[in-house]
């Protein structure tokens, strides 16, 4: 072991060693509150600190204090009034779900009435609004409707957090008694369109719902069985449109269009086409964060393909994190957020050496060692997480996930083309590939979900999670340190 060695391998992850201290400023300011001008103060310091005497210590308070003030900063208390019966303009942002007695939706309250002066006021804030079974909903729609604004209440505190920090104001109910008029909406939106077109496709049932989840961000159609049925097999992740989605449209993008290079300035025209393609499968997912993250990797990537420079996979991750913390910092309490960005980070650690280590001289055989070992590396990166949350450990999701990714692959990317090209005669071609995948999928999951001791009911807390994961950090820190093996060629 050789700390020269590590010193030179963070030197080439510069955006690692920024990150770390400005998320841990953001961790801190959720437990402490300090006035802006102290965060201020201290930052400018740290800061002229810095640049005088270069000192390192001094620049990583900079970065902590930056990222305490950032979340102070946007941690700004919801405009609309909660515990006050009034009226409010609703526009439906999200896909609205049924969920037997009542429909789901998340939603922007526009506009709020003053019961005192009648007098409308600006919002903005999002709330979770829930409708009766009789009063529909569609996504898009705008209304206007009494009703009263409450916090959280249901579910564990962890949840309610987790909402406060997307930035929901609290829950809003809606019937037919309290719609007062329904107003022109929008539903021109990409994210609304795409999943308009997945619901053309002649699929029903579990698998229609699970490719709409899979390929366009649509969990409206997902039974509670279904989903407790992923969630005990360890594949939740494969309902909701991640990095993992995200990188099978870029690996697959870039394998349909090899043939480009052989063209002049192919090259550059197949990693335009290739980045557009990834940011539009994100927008058309409704953008989730741990698939912008990805987003952001892959186009890194693919500029550093089009200009031949060195590609730090790590270093992009962290520059991603870093620009999304920095636009949001309440995203780094976000369960989807830390799983993407844990799940990522552990396959780059360690499920890449790991890849290379195993080769052998069989393709085929290659292909399937290095499916399971980025699977495990990213179940076990995240295992700590979930079971801290959720309070499960999904062991058979260990064995099934190459299997499982396998043919999410034919999910994800059939429900892309389609998605961009709804050719109607192609469509029972669509249905039968991405159809057949999904019912995989789904007994895959049922059929591991049943297995006496595939999950284990067990919830670490806030402690041990965080000595796994400093254990996890000090393990790879360790390899990285590691000098390599010289070898020496003896002349003939």
């Amino acid at each position: 072991m050789s700390i020269r060695q590590l010193l030179a391998r963070l030197d080439r992850m510069p955006m690692l060693k920024i990150l770390v201290p400005f998320a841990a400023g953001i961790a801190l300011a959720d437990r402490f509150t300090l006035p802006l001008w102290f965060a201020a103060g201290a930052f400018v310091l740290t800061g002229l600190t810095a640049l005088l005497l270069r000192s390192s210590a001094a620049l990583a308070g900079m970065l902590l204090t930056a990222g305490f003030a950032a979340a102070q900063l946007r941690a700004a208390e919801p405009a609309v009034p909660r515990g006050v019966r009034t009226a409010f303009e609703v526009a439906v942002e999200g896909i609205p779900a049924d969920r037997g007695r009542y429909v789901a939706a998340e939603a922007v309250v526009a506009l709020w009435r003053d019961p005192a002066t009648g007098r409308w006021h600006p919002s903005g804030d999002r709330v979770m609004l829930y409708a009766d079974s009789l009063t529909p909903l569609t996504a898009g729609e705008r209304f206007v409707c009494r009703g009263e604004v409450r916090p959280f209440r249901g579910g564990a505190e962890s949840y309610r957090r987790l909402m406060r920090r997307r930035g929901f104001a609290g829950t809003l109910s809606v019937s037919g008694r309290t719609l007062l008029e329904r107003l022109p909406g929008h539903t021109g939106k990409l994210h609304h369109r795409a999943a308009e077109r997945l619901a053309r496709l002649p699929l029903g049932g579990d698998a229609g719902a699970v490719v709409r989840a899979m390929a366009a961000g649509d969990r409206s159609g997902i039974t509670p069985e279904l989903r407790t049925a992923y969630s005990r097999s360890g594949l939740s992740h494969l309902l909701a449109v991640s990095g993992l989605h995200t990188g099978i449209v870029f690996a697959l993008v870039n394998l349909a269009l090899w043939w480009l290079p052989l063209l002049r300035r192919g090259h550059l025209v197949r990693n335009v086409l290739a980045a557009g393609a990834v940011w539009l499968f994100v927008a058309a997912a409704g953008a989730p964060p741990s698939a912008v993250r990805a987003a952001v990797m892959c186009t890194v990537l693919q500029t550093a393909l089009a200009s031949a420079s060195e590609y730090v996979a790590l270093n992009a991750l962290a520059a991603a994190a870093f620009g999304m913390l920095l636009w949001q910092p309440a995203w780094l309490g976000d369960i989807s957020f830390r799983l993407s960005f844990l799940a990522v980070a552990g396959i780059l650690a360690w499920g890449v050496p790991l890849c290379r280590r195993c080769r052998t001289r069989c393709r085929a055989a290659n292909a399937a060692i290095d499916a399971y070992l980025i699977g495990l590396a990213a179940a076990v990166a995240t295992t700590p997480l979930v079971s801290h949350t959720f309070g499960t450990v999904p062991l058979a999701g260990l064995l099934v996930n190459p299997a499982a990714i396998a043919l999410a692959t034919a999910v994800v990317f059939g429900g892309a083309l389609w998605m961009l090209l709804p050719a109607g005669p192609l469509a029972p071609a669509f249905a039968l590939v991405t159809g057949t995948a999904a019912e995989g999928i789904n007994a895959l999951a049922r059929l591991t979900a049943s297995l006496p001791g595939g999950a284990a009911e067990y919830a670490l807390g806030g402690t041990q999670t965080a000595i796994l994961y400093l254990l996890f950090a000090l393990a790879t820190l360790a390899a990285w340190s590691a000098e390599p093996k010289k070898s020496v060629h003896l002349p003939t």
